[in-house]
């Protein structure tokens, strides 16, 4: 490699490093001489280690894939959803975007460097495969990926096409191979069962859809014809679904009061308040969650909790809550950076505290035994079902309540 070719490689990454640290690593409580300065301190440090690789490493390194290492540790560093994708990987997640929308049933988010399964769809393909909460993906399709974005959309396809990935299952010390059929995973409908003579309103959406949430403030309209008092909403492994939709959910337990915020360094603050016009009841409520409840269904319980509208029952959150922004770079490399956080009430970032329910009950150790080894879990389920503790506490703190 040339002396000359070396200069421009190497101006090259700083010049990519500069554009990364100037977006991130601004100070709000100091000038912005002192800002530049603290820029300009972390570019000169990059170029000294990047020399000392240069001129030290133990072979002659690619100063590319280098560059593009630093990249990803430079955004992952930030927050679990946002990531730096090269060149090649943008242009495939790109491809990927137009493949299909069949899906196999998971969700996934990243959490310390690792993608994880945070729910699962009932009935879908990774639902019959035994694939849980709590898993970890390697890879798919033999490509690993650090960035969310870019692994969901590995998993869609055309209906029919199989997708093949690397699964770390708790408790497991070696990896397995699964391959899923892609398929169209329809969202279950909004399931409603009712406790205590009728008294107790049981609902619980698999997403929180303008659909769901609809059909949720149209049951709630009709509590009274029912005979309904009190509501138990269940949003455990609630994932999918628009922030919007989970303030306008929280909306209909609220008649005044923050629902949420969104703000960031350069974002302006957006206060969601609730709107008069738009609460339905002031039924007692209970709103049951776990670590599997992500995102709109987080701004909800948090909501909830923050207004001392009810309880809220379960285990903590996952935390996931941010808008995000695609930055394309010259060179074709994208970025995936969050601009904003969705907070609660309390004006605590929901993917920074999580929503902790002011009533704290962990799975049963039935449930959890059942997670830790899932062969055959799901067969001795259907013939002995594990005791819900969660749900049995919801229960009996709402039987409590004054209607």
């Amino acid at each position: 490699m040339s002396k000359t070719f070396k200069r421009v490689i190497f101006g090259a990454s700083v010049a990519l490093i500069a554009l990364v640290f100037a977006g991130s690593l601004l100070s709000r409580n100091v000038s912005a001489n002192a800002e530049n300065e603290g820029v300009y301190r972390q570019m000169g440090l990059y170029e000294e280690v990047l020399h000392k690789i240069q001129s030290d490493y133990v072979t002659e390194p690619n100063i590319s894939n280098v560059t593009d290492g630093a990249l990803h540790g430079l955004l992952d560093s930030l927050d679990p959803d946002s990531s730096y994708l090269t060149p090649a990987e943008y242009t495939d997640y790109k491809t990927h975007r137009n493949d299909g929308t069949a899906q196999v049933g998971i969700t996934l988010s990243r959490r310390s460097g690792f993608l994880m399964v945070v729910s699962v769809v009932p009935g879908s393909p990774a639902d019959k495969e035994q694939i849980s909460d709590g898993d970890l993906i390697e890879s798919i399709d033999g490509k690993s990926s650090s960035s969310a974005a870019m692994a969901r959309e590995l998993l869609a396809g055309k209906p029919g096409s199989e997708v093949t990935f690397s699964v770390v299952r708790p408790g497991k010390s070696e990896p397995q191979k699964v391959t899923l059929t892609r398929t169209v995973v329809a969202i279950p409908a909004l399931s409603e069962q009712q406790y205590e003579n009728s008294s107790i309103l049981y609902l619980k959406p698999s997403a929180l859809t303008a659909e769901r949430v609809s059909a949720i403030e149209a049951r709630l309209k009709s509590m009274e014809k029912s005979g309904n008092k009190k509501v138990l909403l269940d949003l455990r492994d609630v994932v999918d679904g628009d922030p919007a939709q989970g303030v306008k959910l929280a909306n209909a337990f609220l008649k005044t009061g923050t629902i949420a915020t969104l703000q960031g360094q350069k974002f302006p603050k957006q206060v969601f308040s609730a709107d008069p016009s738009h609460f339905v009841t002031d039924a007692p409520l209970v709103v049951l969650i776990n670590h599997g409840t992500s995102g709109a269904a987080e701004i909800t319980a948090a909501a909830i909790l923050g207004n001392k509208r009810g309880d809220v029952v379960g285990d903590r959150s996952f935390g996931e809550g941010v808008l995000q922004k695609t930055i394309e770079m010259p060179d074709g490399a994208a970025i995936f950076l969050s601009i904003a956080k969705y907070a609660g009430p309390d004006g605590k970032p929901i993917q920074d505290e999580a929503v902790n329910p002011n009533v704290v009950v962990s799975e049963s150790i039935d449930q959890f035994l059942a997670s830790e080894d899932t062969e055959g879990a799901k067969e001795q389920e259907k013939a002995a079902p594990h005791p819900d503790d969660q749900l049995n506490k919801a229960l009996d703190v709402l039987k409590q309540k004054s209607a």
